[in-house]
């Protein structure tokens, strides 16, 4: 079991309430050792940086979580490392690609108003711009009725209270990390025309609920390869969840619309069997179809751990070690090496798994 919530050090706001705008701005660290300084100073500010903006307007709820790679980890923060952090990993069948691509840290700045977030965003820069460069930024925004551009309510499954926090935040079984949470993101861009030419009846089949009522199909009407039967994830016959903050995105005038993708997870291997199972397909070849219309240009795998953590990390240095050489690029693991007849996570009771 997870610790009790006031056993846990401060979590970042992963457990947040969802908000009209975000940005998800992902950096790369440059090779220079005093870039990693200036990212892991900066980790010690940036609470005191988002409060300094969020006064500006308390009502709009501002919030922004951190979270780094797995090749950037070391060199910033070095040992001990969260249990289950490494390299985003690619699934591919067929045409379609689980991509990975560069990003040694996550900011999700999200808010009420995009200009709030935007401002946030501005002072991050102001501060690390001259260590990082930029891998990918997204404005997101809330459409009408929590739809995604494709027209279908996004996000009906999400964990609450309780059942939230044992989703996303890690606990007893990796002590030194309790309150993180790892972070998978992707973006991705939909084929709106091709996607617009087919009947309403087809795409309620492909995601698998009414597009109107976003009532889920019954069993019997259900077809196994719908987005919304690939998703669920089950281990000892009890379904296990992650926390979902997609936004749509887009630019009209480029013919760009997408959604982007972040899931919040006690354990990355949940999202990675989502993702296998719409990728490869459960069982391989009964993949999902909304694929067919849509198309990951990103991918990533991060870590968010606890306020406590990085308030505490701006003021060390890691091991000697891990500042000497630039990290290791890793190749993300084959499908094979999350392809097992479980999840390999112990029910989530803490059980390690390699």
């Amino acid at each position: 079991m997870l610790n009790e919530p006031d056993q846990l050090p401060l979590p970042q706001p992963v457990l947040g309430p969802l908000t009209r705008a975000a940005i998800f701005l992902v950096v790369t660290i440059n090779p220079e050792t005093e870039s990693y300084e200036a990212v892991r100073s900066f980790c010690g500010d940036l609470a005191g940086l988002i409060r300094a903006v969020e006064f500006r307007d308390i009502d709009a709820g501002l919030t922004c979580i951190a979270a780094f790679g797995s090749d950037a980890w070391d060199r910033l923060f070095g040992n001990p490392r969260p249990a289950e952090l490494h390299p985003f990993r690619e699934f591919r069948s067929g045409k379609r690609h689980a991509i990975a691509t560069p990003g040694d840290v996550l900011f999700h700045i999200r808010a009420g108003r995009l200009d709030i977030c935007f401002e946030l965003a501005t002072q991050i820069m102001e501060r690390i711009g001259d260590a990082v460069a930029i891998a990918d930024e997204v404005q997101g925004f809330r459409y009408f009725e929590d739809r995604d551009l494709i027209g279908f309510v996004d996000g009906t499954e999400n964990p609450r209270g309780t059942l939230a926090l044992e989703a996303a935040l890690v606990g007893a079984e990796d002590a030194p990390f309790a309150g993180g949470s790892y972070v998978i993101v992707q973006k991705y861009l939909h084929d709106m025309k091709a996607w617009n030419a087919l009947s309403t009846e087809a795409q309620e089949l492909i995601i698998g609920r009414r597009k109107l009522s976003d009532i889920e199909l019954d069993d019997t009407t259900k077809p196994a390869s719908a987005h919304t039967a690939l998703t669920v994830i089950e281990e000892d016959g009890k379904e296990v969840k992650i926390l979902r903050d997609n936004m749509p995105f887009g630019q009209p005038g480029r013919g760009e619309f997408g959604t982007y993708f972040i899931g919040y997870s006690r354990n990355p291997r949940v999202t990675e069997l989502m993702l296998e199972n719409m990728f490869v397909g459960r069982p391989p070849g009964n993949y999902d179809r909304l694929l067919d219309f849509s198309q990951p240009v990103t991918g990533g795998l991060f870590f968010a751990p606890s306020v406590t953590f990085l308030e505490g990390a701006g003021a060390e240095q890691p091991a000697a070690a891990a500042i000497a050489t630039p990290p290791a690029r890793s190749d993300p693991s084959s499908t094979s090496s999350v392809r097992n007849t479980s999840l390999g996570i112990g029910s989530l009771k803490g059980e390690r798994h390699e």
